[in-house]
């Protein structure tokens, strides 16, 4: 067995550990878990409107910021600051439209979608820097701006940012014309779908066909010999995919502005950033993977709804049933790991 194949029964556990998990407590809690699971079927896949203008919309943020939790753990930078790079894109987003109401829509659109990738990257400078020039850990660094990111946006839309009545917690709407447009008449999918698997299959062919994607794989595979080696720049490498990460995960804020709410409002992402890390975690850290469990996990968040109002689960038991999903996952790759450790020994 290859690792490939491993790490694809190691996803294929996760999913049959979360259903059990699953099935078993809303047994316990008293509910019947078919129904359920039938209410959250039927809520994201029982008909085309469903896949298309909620499970795919649904979909979008989580393949960009799974994509840049993917390529960080690529290239072994612990990068758990998605959360606040979307945070950050999306201030940046909304403030880029509405600034840009005379530009031309091609113009506005793509000043929008620009204007978030910087402010991730920018957000993300700030833990790279530190572990680069100061040595500190990027995971609680890039945890810890999670809330300053979160906490910043907040105040935004209570101050700088917020309407001009002054009576909703939230922004102006940015101009019609930075808005991304549809892509299937008479759904609310719009572009950014498009733009998402765009990206995973660039960062496939570089990761897998460029000099630059051999450094990345490189760093992740051992961070010391690629510095012995002395031909990997190992700082520039980590620097690189820390702004790039975050750049994709500021895209999420942006494309989520532009493309669904076309506002900023206090608790706009979900988690989408954390549960990003269970996304990629499932695809193996493989960018084409990211768009399969990025689809599984839009399932997930489209059909909860439907699963509160037909079976009766209430949002704290859905959210319940996510929680496990990441569980899931990380479990059973801590057990791949291992398992694949014992083949190679036995084989060795």
């Amino acid at each position: 067995m290859t690792p490939r194949w491993w790490a694809a029964a190691s996803a294929v556990g996760a999913l049959v550990l979360t259903l059990l998990l699953a099935g078993l407590s809303l047994a316990v809690g008293g509910y019947d878990p078919i129904e359920a699971f039938g209410a959250l079927l039927r809520g994201a896949l029982g008909s085309p409107s469903a896949v298309l203008s909620i499970t795919l919309v649904r979909t979008v943020p989580l393949l960009l910021t799974g994509l840049a939790v993917a390529l960080a753990f690529r290239a072994g930078v612990w990068n758990i600051g998605a959360e606040g790079q979307l945070y950050a894109g999306a201030v940046a987003a909304v403030w880029v439209g509405l600034q840009v109401a005379a530009w031309p829509a091609w113009a506005a659109g793509s000043a929008v979608l620009l204007g978030a990738a910087i402010a991730g990257a920018a957000w993300a400078a700030v833990p790279a820097l530190m572990k680069l020039r100061l040595g500190v850990g990027e995971v609680i660094t890039t945890l810890l701006l999670n809330f300053v990111a979160i906490e910043l946006s907040a105040w935004m839309v209570h101050g700088p940012l917020q309407e001009p009545r002054g009576v909703f917690p939230q922004t102006e709407a940015i101009a019609e014309v930075a808005r991304l447009p549809i892509v299937v008449a008479g759904t609310r999918l719009h572009l950014g779908f498009v733009i998402a698997v765009g990206v995973a299959l660039l960062l496939a062919a570089a990761l897998h066909w460029t000099r630059v994607g051999f450094f990345v794989r490189a760093v992740g595979a051992s961070n010391g010999a690629a510095r012995v080696s002395g031909r990997v720049p190992v700082a520039r490498v980590v620097l690189g995919v820390f702004l790039l990460s975050g750049a994709l995960a500021g895209l999420a804020g942006g494309v989520e502005v532009s493309g669904v709410t076309f506002v900023l409002y206090e608790d706009l992402s979900p988690g989408h950033g954390y549960t990003a890390i269970a996304v990629a975690l499932l695809a193996g850290l493989h960018p084409v993977g990211v768009v399969g469990t990025a689809v599984l996990f839009g399932v997930l968040e489209g059909g909860a709804s439907a699963m509160q109002r037909d079976a009766g689960v209430p949002a704290a038991w859905v959210d319940a049933v996510q929680a496990l999903v990441i569980l899931s996952v990380l479990v059973m790759d801590r057990v791949a790991r291992r398992g694949l450790e014992r083949w190679r020994e036995g084989r060795g």
